[in-house]
């Protein structure tokens, strides 16, 4: 409210709030009728007194002598004591101390234009929290008539005319406060509701139907965005800014993934390749759009920055059984254009290609690899089973070159892989092949189908 004390600490309440009168069991922060916004957030306003003292019985009473504006100490803690009544959702109670606060002010001769309109705000909001929306709106005139343009009473105004379904009026409140304050959440939600309700109503023109919506003077703009905000309602536009901040990147992320992925349906993988760039640009621990782009890179024979994109899926997602099998093809297509053919001419006269043959097996390899941890995640994906034999069948074809080494260039092989300081082997690869080149060379031609069948029955190496 307007004008509310924050709720005490002890647990009792100050002045006389009667907890079994039946009006005072409204829930609090209960929505009105017709899908009009809560109004919890419009509850808190005045500065907290410096330090509660508890009374004799250990309830604390201090809040109750708080200042209040303009108003005499008796009529200050009337006042005060509908606030707390208010925030203990006794809403009926607290309707009858604001009463008894503003009859008092016209008792006492109280000419306190800015106190009496927030007294009638605030006992707008008790009426409209217990259904009464037309006094609600009786007495957000009156507080508008002392204080033009106080934004909570036109938003509890807006509020009521949205729950006896006078959308126009409603909307014109809530288009009046967003001049005020564009950052409260409750008008932007509630102009885009009443918006398909008077589409809905009255057609294409229905902004012809709308009363006049007032321009509010720039100097109460100014006014209102100079005003001290309290860390309460700070923190509550900082969480709204941020929930708005996370919502408008979530609606772009699915919305630049669905793109990609109808691109992908359609062959255009560049294309596809940069909406997803764009996705990770939101959210970069998307697991899903690091496997869906190294598709892209696939498609585009650009394979290190695929078996990278799957590198990315995998340390997110150590299970991700897509990330296994698109890497194994990243490993494949790194090798299938390459040929180790011109190899088998070099003699013992020049020097052993090691690099070449290490990055070939040592890719090969790790395919076989990522194309069994998919099979042992799902031994049904028939893809895996059917280019774990493609693989198979390469390594066989770099087995067989080995086998086709005269002794001459078999020592050669074996030098490189025994010098491990210039030797391009991976360590496991060259202690893989240092113990069965040998073995590779007793079995002749047929050597390379020999190795292929013990490695793929998992004798391999001896």
């Amino acid at each position: 409210m307007g004008n509310a004390q924050e709720k005490p600490s002890g647990s009792g309440g100050g002045g006389t709030p009667r907890r079994d009168n039946p009006r005072t069991h409204g829930a609090p922060g209960k929505e009105v009728a017709n899908g009009a916004p809560r109004e919890n957030s419009l509850a808190g306003g005045e500065e907290e007194p410096q330090q509660r003292q508890p009374d004799c019985s250990g309830m604390d009473r201090s809040y109750l002598d708080a200042p209040a504006g303009a108003l005499p100490p008796h009529l200050a803690r009337l006042k005060n004591e509908g606030n707390y009544l208010f925030k203990n959702g006794q809403f009926g109670d607290a309707l009858e101390k604001y009463t008894q606060t503003i009859d008092g002010c016209s008792d006492a001769g109280i000419d306190s234009p800015e106190d009496l309109s927030i007294l009638y705000s605030n006992r707008a909001a008790c009426h409209l929290k217990v259904g009464n929306s037309g006094d609600c709106i009786q007495d957000c005139n009156k507080a508008l008539e002392l204080q033009p343009f106080s934004l909570k009473p036109l938003l509890r105004r807006a509020m009521a005319h949205e729950s006896l379904e006078r959308y126009r009026k409603a909307y014109v409140d809530y288009k009046t406060v967003l001049q005020i304050d564009t950052g409260v959440q409750a008008a932007h939600d509630s102009v885009h509701r009443i918006t398909k309700v008077l589409i809905e109503q009255d057609g294409p023109e229905w902004r012809e139907t709308l009363p006049e919506i007032p321009v509010v003077p720039w100097a109460v703009q100014q006014q209102h965005r100079e005003k001290p905000v309290s860390v309460e309602v700070a923190q509550a536009r900082a969480a709204r800014a941020a929930q708005e901040e996370a919502r408008r990147n979530e609606a772009r992320f699915t919305l630049l993934k669905h793109e990609g992925n109808s691109l992908v349906k359609k062959g255009l993988f560049q294309e596809a390749l940069e909406k997803y760039t764009e996705c990770l640009s939101v959210k970069p621990d998307e697991c899903a759009v690091y496997t869906n782009r190294a598709i892209c890179f696939l498609k585009l024979n650009r394979y290190e920055e695929a078996k990278q994109d799957c590198d990315s899926a995998l340390q997110l997602d150590p299970a991700n059984k897509k990330a296994f099998y698109r890497r194994a093809l990243a490993f494949k297509g790194l090798q299938v254009t390459s040929t180790l053919l011109p190899l088998v001419y070099f003699s013992c006269t020049c020097c052993f290609p090691d690099t070449v043959c290490a990055k070939t097996c040592q890719d090969y390899l790790s395919a076989s690899s990522d194309l069994q941890e998919v099979l042992q995640l799902d031994p049904k994906v028939h893809e895996a089973e059917q280019e774990l034999e493609e693989v198979t069948s390469l390594l066989r074809q770099s087995l067989r070159f080995l086998v086709g080494l005269t002794g001459c260039a078999a020592e050669c092989l074996l030098v490189s892989l025994t010098n491990s300081s210039g030797s391009a082997f991976s360590p496991a690869l060259s202690s893989l092949m240092y113990r069965n080149v040998p073995l590779l060379l007793s079995f002749g031609e047929a050597g390379g189908d020999e190795a292929s069948r013990r490695w793929a029955k998992g004798a391999w190496p001896l």
